[in-house]
C-alpha cells in the first residue's frame, strides 16, 4: 500500500502525540544547527569563562545556572546537542548505507554470500551492543569520527537483516522475474527495481535507531570513552555533574539529562507513528 504525500501527512497528523514529537524534534534540530544564536556564550572558549560565576543556581544571571568552570549550562546544552544529533544522524546514515547494501546483496544472491553475511550478523548480535562499542572505543580512543564508526559497526546488522527479508519476498514477484527475463544485469535489478520497494521498513527502523545511536553515544561519553572533553555531548555533560549531583549542584547534570530524554522521546514518537502509517497491518 503506497500513500501519496497528502494522504501520508494527513494520516500522520491523526496522532497528536506524533505531531508534537515531530515539532519538538524539529526545534532541537534548529537549536543544534545554530547554537550560537540562542546561547549567551561559547562554553568552550576559555576567554568567555569566569571562575567567579562557578556553580551559580538557575535564574541567577544564567537561566539554567553554571557549572564548576563558570560555564553557562544552557549554552553547553545547545553545543552538546549539536554533537549528539550529528553523531546520531551520521552514524545512522552510514549504518543504513552499509546494512542496506549488505541486505540487498545477501537476499538477491543467496548461497554462500547470503550465508556468510547472515552468519556474521548473527555472530555480532550474540554480543551486547554496548560491549562491542566499548571494545572499539577502548582500542581506538576518543574522537567523533571514531564513535560514529563504532556505532555504525553496532547498528548495520539491523538494516541488513530487514533488507534481506524484504528482498526475499520481492525477488519472487513478477516485476523482478520480468526484469531478469529481459536480460537486465543484477546490479540494475537490485538498485533500480528492488531497492525502492524495500525502503519503507528501512526508513522506519532508521528513525528509531537514531534515538538508540544518541543513547549509545551518550553512554560512551558518560563512561569517558566517547567524544573528547573539548567538544562534549549531552552524555559528557551529564557525566560532568554526576559526582556533584547530591552536593546541591543538581542542575549541572539534571538539565542535560532532561534534554537528552526529550530528544529520544521525540524521535521515538515519530518512529512509532511512521511504523503505523507505513505498515497498515500495524495500525491501531
Amino acid at each position: 500500500m503506497k500513500l501519496h504525500e497528502n494522504e501520508f501527512l494527513a494520516e500522520y497528523a491523526e496522532s497528536k502525540l506524533a505531531v508534537a514529537g515531530a515539532l519538538l524534534f524539529v526545534i532541537f534540530i534548529l537549536l543544534a544547527l545554530v547554537p550560537s544564536i540562542f546561547s549567551s556564550q561559547n562554553p568552550y572558549d576559555l576567554r568567555q569563562l569566569a571562575l567567579k560565576n562557578s556553580f551559580l543556581p538557575p535564574g541567577s544571571g544564567f537561566l539554567l545556572g553554571t557549572d564548576g568552570q563558570g560555564r553557562d549550562i544552557l549554552s553547553a546544552i545547545l553545543y552538546g546537542l549539536q554533537i549528539s544529533l550529528f553523531v546520531g544522524v551520521a552514524s545512522t546514515l552510514l549504518s543504513v548505507f552499509i546494512g542496506l547494501l549488505a541486505g540487498l546483496i545477501s537476499g538477491y544472491c543467496g548461497g554462500l554470500i547470503d550465508t556468510a553475511i547472515m552468519r556474521l550478523a548473527d555472530l555480532q548480535l550474540s554480543f551486547p551492543a554496548i560491549l562491542i562499542a566499548l571494545i572499539i572505543m577502548a582500542l581506538w580512543g576518543q574522537g567523533i569520527s571514531k564513535i560514529i564508526i563504532a556505532i555504525t559497526v553496532v547498528n548495520w546488522v539491523y538494516y541488513a537483516r530487514t533488507a534481506r527479508g524484504s528482498v526475499l519476498a520481492e525477488k519472487e514477484k513478477d516485476y523482478v522475474q520480468a526484469a531478469q527475463a529481459m536480460g537486465m544485469r543484477a546490479p540494475v535489478i537490485i538498485i533500480g527495481e528492488i531497492m525502492p520497494n524495500v525502503l519503507a521498513p528501512i526508513i522506519v527502523i532508521a528513525t528509531v535507531r537514531i534515538a538508540n545511536a544518541i543513547i549509545l553515544e551518550a553512554t560512551l561519553s558518560f563512561l569517558g570513552l566517547g567524544v573528547p572533553i573539548t567538544r562534549p555531548s549531552l552524555g559528557a555533560l551529564i557525566a560532568s555533574g554526576y559526582q556533584i549531583l547530591f552536593s546541591g549542584y543538581w542542575w549541572v547534570s539534571v538539565f542535560p539529562g532532561l534534554v537528552l530524554m526529550l530528544v529520544v522521546l521525540s524521535i521515538n514518537l515519530v518512529g512509532d507513528r511512521l511504523r503505523d502509517v507505513m505498515n497498515p497491518r500495524l495500525k491501531r
